[in-house]
């Protein structure tokens, strides 16, 4: 029930009434008897800084953003993580004392979904496709908690040297291999992922309406001692999961990322563990 007391929290992007996010926070307060709110809010661009100063107004818990506000807000906050710094990039700000910090969970809560499902990375090598706000933010949080070795591989074209220099920066920043390579090199793939422990799909590809589409459409990429995670979590199971466990492959689906990156947030505004089971099943439910 809301009452005079109730704090507000929320996220912001545009477009934004596909979010499950409420669900995700709402579900937890519930669990957790936190006199809370959580609301979607539909921000441009323009509409940022005055929205951002919005939280410290209405003394919010804070915020979390979505595109394509995460460059954008990284630059607008007080303080920023070295995660954050990283990527430059933010998805979540924590409203403390009068400071807005911007932080990135994305990755935190990749690598807690590997947890989750107990596949162990630190010390291996991994190879991760895609290089958008959710791939670097995979490949930073793994560097940085100790990953051996990790291969990238993106499309030609466009943007490709100006992401070099970013994956060379977490390189340095972290003292982690990683390599940038061209997804059209497919013998290049295929010996990256032969030596590789994990391959993630951090693209939207194969993410519904588009189930048929995989950036791998044959098994012999795949080995039996490899695990697959995908990003995408509807559908369920991607075209890449399903052939990766033909292939006899452990596979990890997008869900996890999903809610333990939203758990992430949760905790850092409230100081309390978000009931992960009991959120899952209600994303699942919704998601059906």
């Amino acid at each position: 029930m809301i009452t005079g007391e109730t704090r507000l929290a929320g996220v912001m992007a545009t477009p934004i009434k596909h979010s499950l996010s409420p669900l995700i926070h709402n579900t937890g307060f519930t669990y957790k008897t936190i006199d809370s709110v959580y609301l979607a809010f539909d921000v441009s661009q323009e509409e940022l800084p005055q929205a951002l100063e919005s939280i410290k107004v209405l003394n919010m818990l804070g915020v979390n953003l979505s595109m394509p506000l995460k460059q954008l807000a990284y630059e607008l906050v007080d303080q920023t993580t070295a995660a954050a710094d990283l990527v430059e990039s933010i998805n979540t700000i924590v409203h403390h004392e009068g400071q807005l910090i911007g932080y990135n969970t994305d990755g935190m809560g990749f690598m807690a979904s590997l947890v989750e499902a107990e596949v162990e990375v630190i010390g291996k090598k991994i190879t991760v496709l895609g290089t958008g706000g959710a791939g670097l933010a995979i490949i930073a949080q793994a560097a940085l908690d100790g990953v051996k070795q990790i291969y990238v591989f993106k499309r030609k074209g466009g943007d490709f040297d100006k992401v070099k220099e970013k994956i060379y920066k977490i390189s340095q920043v972290t003292n982690c291999l990683i390599t940038l390579l061209p997804l059209e090199e497919k013998a290049l793939l295929k010996n990256a992922i032969a030596q590789s422990h994990l391959l993630v799909n951090a693209t939207s590809v194969g993410m519904s309406p588009n189930e048929d589409d995989s950036l791998i459409s044959e098994t012999h990429y795949f080995h039996d001692q490899l695990v697959v995670a995908d990003i995408v979590y509807q559908p369920e199971e991607t075209k890449l999961l399903a052939l990766a466990k033909q292939a006899g492959c452990l596979t990890v689906n997008g869900l996890g990322m999903l809610i333990h990156q939203a758990a992430s947030a949760f905790e850092l505004w409230t100081e309390t563990k978000l009931p992960i089971k009991e959120v899952k099943e209600a994303v699942k439910n919704q998601i059906k």
